[in-house]
């Protein structure tokens, strides 16, 4: 088993990656402080839920633990606020109360909604990740958690830490081919910000990555989630160096709004968006080539580097504005200086990032 922490004094808690933690879950709830005193209330999606859920209830009631769940739709709809306030009444139904915690089994979307549920139930409860998709090894680190508006993704939310992170890299065999791209992409994102040698170990080692090999698997989840940890153990709540892990993601939240949550996996519109991040840091003054060597490792992973044409400029430009990054008037970006470094750039020319959108649709 693979261990890391989150440093943030009071609040630090573990990342366990391994095979065959889910059957152990108990002993690791009681170690890091769930009591078997109060219901537990897991909240998981209809896809997840058909593989793990049953097994997870009986292993935790097996042990002596007070349980009950609930079931949302699968994909990013689930991140609204009437799902939300369904699962708020789970938790009243549950009669859970200041000592119970929310088990996040699943996803980011799952990951996301669980923990703002958390975070606001009676005023925050403790909550634990237990994450079944390798995007998830991105959300499910760091404490932000929230629910979409219709006007713009992830805007009402808190940060909420968990007491634990539990990965089962079993429950990851059952991917279907794409979203384990698409979770390759927050994988490679880490690289591509922080660390120069991993970004290019994820390029070397796509093959096996893309086959759910477990060795390469295991090394790359604890390094994507080592970067991750090391910045959020510096920058809890984004006031700076934490900005750096959206890479992509300006482009890529508004090609999810414009779109719909539907045509594109949140890691590959993250992946579209890391391509136009690297043309725009060109166009800022990055070396030549950076753009060309991070649709190279985009490609390794199967995951897309063009803009559909059939999205409209001035909608997504709208979008941008809406995202959580537009301030003051001005775009902020993430811009790669070159693979393994990157800054955040506050004032960067509409002009330029219209020019990247079309070059995008151009395939350029």
């Amino acid at each position: 088993m693979r261990q890391l922490t989150v440093r943030l004094e009071e609040r630090s808690y573990p990342i366990l990656i391994g095979s065959g933690l889910l059957a152990q879950a108990p002993q690791y709830f009681e170690q890091y402080g769930l009591t078997k005193k109060s219901p537990l209330l897991i909240i998981t999606d209809e896809h997840v839920a058909s593989k793990y859920l049953s097994d997870l209830e009986q292993t935790l009631r097996a042990a002596g633990f007070t349980v009950v769940s609930a079931v949302v739709p699968s994909g990013e709809t689930s991140k609204s606020l009437s799902v939300y306030q369904d699962m708020m009444t789970a938790a009243i139904e549950g009669k859970l109360d200041r000592s119970s915690a929310i088990v996040a089994l699943g996803g980011g979307v799952v990951g996301d909604l669980a923990g703002f549920v958390a975070a606001t139930y009676m005023r925050g409860i403790k909550f634990v990740q237990v994450p079944t998709t390798i995007l998830a090894h991105d959300s499910s680190v760091g404490g932000k958690v929230a629910v979409n508006h219709p006007l713009a993704k992830n805007m009402i939310g808190a940060f909420h830490q968990p007491e634990l992170v539990l990965y089962d890299v079993d429950t990851l065999q059952t991917l279907p081919p794409r979203d384990v791209s698409a979770g390759l992409s927050e994988m490679l994102k880490h690289g591509l910000i922080r660390d120069e040698a991993f970004a290019y170990w994820c390029e070397e080692h796509a093959d096996e990555l893309l086959a759910l090999d477990p060795e390469a698997l295991g090394y790359g989840l604890e390094r994507g989630c080592g970067i991750k940890a090391e910045i959020v153990s510096r920058d809890e709540r984004e006031n700076g160096e934490r900005a750096l892990l959206n890479l992509g993601h300006t482009i890529g939240h508004a090609i999810e709004a414009i779109a719909g949550y539907g045509e594109f996996l949140h890691g590959e519109a993250i992946s579209i968006g890391m391509a136009g991040s690297a043309l725009l840091g060109e166009k800022l003054g990055a070396p030549a080539g950076l753009y060309d060597d991070t649709v190279r490792m985009l490609r390794s992973l199967r995951l897309p580097v063009t803009m559909p044409k059939h999205l409209d400029t001035d909608a997504l430009m709208d979008a941008m504005m809406h995202d959580k990054k537009f301030r003051e008037g001005h775009m902020v970006f993430i811009i790669p200086d070159r693979i393994g470094a990157a800054r955040i750039v506050k004032d960067v020319p509409i002009t330029a990032v219209r020019e990247v959108i079309e070059l995008l649709k151009k395939g350029e």
